[in-house]
């Protein structure tokens, strides 16, 4: 006949092992989903070193040896795994303290640029933003011993190459989220090379952004009358944008070389000269006083949210809890209908695309291969 166990050990046995995986399950879930993998692992084995243990105890023991003894003993290889599961639980709480870390310091990181952000935004312009700033102080911030702005030199190479044949290209309007992230990234670094895989029609969007933003036209305000006089004059077009500060000169010519490219795509991408023209003219040539026409203050409201800034590891961004619902802001915009167009600005700047090499004769530098 067996000797039976005392009645206060069995108890405590019991207790110990029925409880044991609950309390490890328990205690993982509240580290992480990965920690309570593990522990309910290790209380499962718990379980079912209780069940041998149990079916044990209604087995004869060898001579010499009593229940309590065979509890010992099991105990004791038990221990052995538990002290390896619970080694394993601890090196998963580490790494997930070291994750927790980093996803704080991560965060911090993001507010921090979504606070300099809404600060900029605020101020309206920022040192380092070429958006909303005179062209010259631009083009002599970035010492790129370039004449031309690097926003526009980037954006440019990349349409020769890759987006000439786009339909509608400078007409269709670009994603506003888009170009906003956009704006952001040429505000804080103007060299920066476009994002892989950018839409043409947002680069296209891009440039004509940047020439609505800035504070006097390419053309200047002092030459408008004398630009609008001579629109049918190749000579005295040449003669009067001699005038201009170098950089204005050499950005139009920049600007309307590739406009003339555009135009040379027209069977694929319906753009001729005029309606190309009818696109740039408020861009480039408007008077003093000039409040602004319909096309150039719908570019300014796009740039006028602050960026989004795009978390790739997430499904949601931090400007998700700033901006209101997810619609186009352009439909927003009433556009003035009664404003009539500037037909001088529009006949001005077509004859800089078609007749663009005999116009810049001292400027014909802006070749693409």
């Amino acid at each position: 006949m067996p000797l039976a166990e005392s009645p206060q050990w069995r108890q405590k046995a019991t207790n110990f092992f029925s409880s044991s995986s609950f309390k490890l399950k328990q205690a993982g879930q509240s580290a992480g989903d990965n920690i309570a993998d593990v522990a309910g692992k290790v209380g499962s084995v718990v379980k079912s070193r209780w069940a041998v243990f149990q079916e044990a105890r209604q087995r004869q023991p060898p001579p010499g040896e009593t229940v309590q003894e065979r509890f010992i003993s099991a105990a004791a290889t038990t221990g052995v795994l538990l002290r390896k599961g619970i080694s394993e639980t601890k090196e998963k709480v580490a790494v997930g303290k070291v994750k927790v870390e980093e996803a704080a310091k991560k965060t911090a990181d993001k507010s921090k640029t979504i606070l300099n952000n809404i600060e900029r935004w605020q101020k309206g312009v920022a040192s380092t933003d070429v958006f909303g700033v005179p062209i010259e102080a631009t083009v002599q911030r970035e010492q790129s011993g370039k004449a031309v702005p690097l926003v526009l030199v980037r954006c440019a190479d990349y349409l020769v190459i890759s987006g000439l044949s786009n339909e509608y290209l400078f007409k269709s309007e670009g994603e506003k989220k888009v170009l906003q992230q956009l704006v952001s990234l040429y505000n804080e670094d103007s060299g920066a090379p476009l994002p892989d895989g950018v839409n043409p029609i947002d680069v296209a969007a891009l440039i004509k952004c940047y020439l609505a933003s800035i504070p006097e036209p390419l053309t200047t305000f002092s030459l408008y009358d004398e630009l609008r006089d001579a629109r049918v004059s190749i000579a005295d077009l040449r003669n009067i944008l001699k005038k201009l500060p170098n950089v204005n000169y050499m950005t139009l010519e920049f600007v309307t070389a590739l406009l003339l490219r555009v135009s040379r795509k027209s069977s694929l991408n319906k753009m001729d000269s005029r309606s190309l023209a009818v696109e740039f003219a408020p861009l480039i040539m408007w008077q003093q006083g000039d409040s602004g026409t319909d096309l150039r203050n719908h570019l300014r409201f796009t740039l006028k949210a602050p960026p989004k800034i795009v978390d790739t590891t997430s499904n949601t961004t931090e400007w998700d809890l700033l901006d209101e619902d997810d619609v186009d802001a352009s439909s927003q915009i009433p556009l003035d209908d009664a404003s009539p167009p500037d037909y001088s600005s529009i006949e001005v700047i077509q004859s800089l695309i078609e007749h663009h090499n005999a116009i810049f004769t001292d400027a014909n530098e802006t070749v693409w291969r």
